[in-house]
């Protein structure tokens, strides 16, 4: 049975935490990542990460390795099948500007910016249920990270618009990257609305980087409505955004949040790692 997300105890383990807004995020103190975690350390991450969405460890000296054995201590990490990078660590996945430039060339098109509120994995039957990322080369300002608390996305809906989205199936196209690196996988469609198998949140969940399509209705529904879930996840009250600086660490719930990266920063070569952790398969609404 699912738990609400206020009833998981976040006061153990010595740390220090510090809510970054309102509605969901947090900033986490008295912890070295590089160490090995003891139980009541893990146990408290992760209940952070399952009431905030998403948590941030500052001063922190991590390299792939590292970060790979953070990670794990939550799951088995996930190789993503579009993953470009040199590290002995094969379940890390540069995200950088490079990467963009050429697979902007390889698709033949500018990557859609805007409007790219996204979650990972979501083409997957069942997506990545973690992310941890962190710093690599920033630029002096700018590159920024948006999380939208997609729970409080879905809640702050009229109650028509709520109605019209019961029980319908977004698809999530990822086809065109995957040919691109030599794999398959057939579109996958989950519901706008899924439930958090943990919390029990109504979560509004659709991913603006792979050509969503609401199904069972007209085009022009379709649209219409793509349109209300993207004007929430634009609101400000509902996003959590967050500058970086070395030494940070990001770790958030997938089935809670999307996420946007502001790229303001010009052609400066701005480089984040992140690791995937993979989900059991118990959604309750495949």
């Amino acid at each position: 049975m699912a738990t609400s997300a206020t009833t998981f105890d976040t006061s153990t383990a010595g740390l220090v935490i510090r809510p970054v807004q309102p509605s969901h995020g947090a900033e986490i103190e008295g912890v070295d990542l590089s160490k090995p975690l003891t139980d009541e350390l893990r146990t408290a991450i992760r209940a952070a990460v399952l009431k905030y969405k998403v948590v941030f460890f500052r001063d922190q000296s991590l390299d792939d390795a590292g970060q790979a054995a953070f990670a794990a201590n939550f799951g088995p990490l996930y190789t993503h099948p579009t993953t470009r990078h040199d590290a002995a660590t094969k379940e890390v996945h540069a995200i950088a500007a490079k990467y963009d430039r050429e697979y902007e060339k390889k698709l033949g098109r500018k990557l859609k910016a805007g409007d790219a509120y996204h979650t990972d994995t979501s083409w997957r039957l069942v997506p990545t249920w973690g992310a941890v990322l962190r710093d690599v080369n920033l630029p002096e300002v700018g590159g920024d990270t948006i999380w939208v608390d997609a729970n409080l996305a879905y809640e702050t809906l009229p109650d028509e618009v709520k109605q019209r989205l019961e029980g319908k199936y977004v698809t999530h196209d990822f086809t065109d990257s995957l040919a691109l690196s030599g794999h398959e996988y057939p579109i996958v469609a989950h519901k706008v609305v899924r439930t958090h198998r943990e919390t029990g949140q109504k979560i509004l969940w659709v991913n603006f980087q792979q050509q969503p399509q609401i199904l069972g209705i007209e085009l022009a529904e379709s649209r219409e409505l793509l349109e209300e879930v993207l004007r929430q996840y634009k609101r400000p009250d509902l996003q959590a955004r967050f500058s970086w600086r070395p030494g940070t660490v990001a770790f958030w719930d997938n089935r809670a949040a999307v996420h946007y990266a502001v790229r303001n920063y010009g052609d400066f070569p701005r480089e984040l790692h992140r690791i995937l952790i993979a989900d059991e398969p118990l959604w309750t609404d495949l």
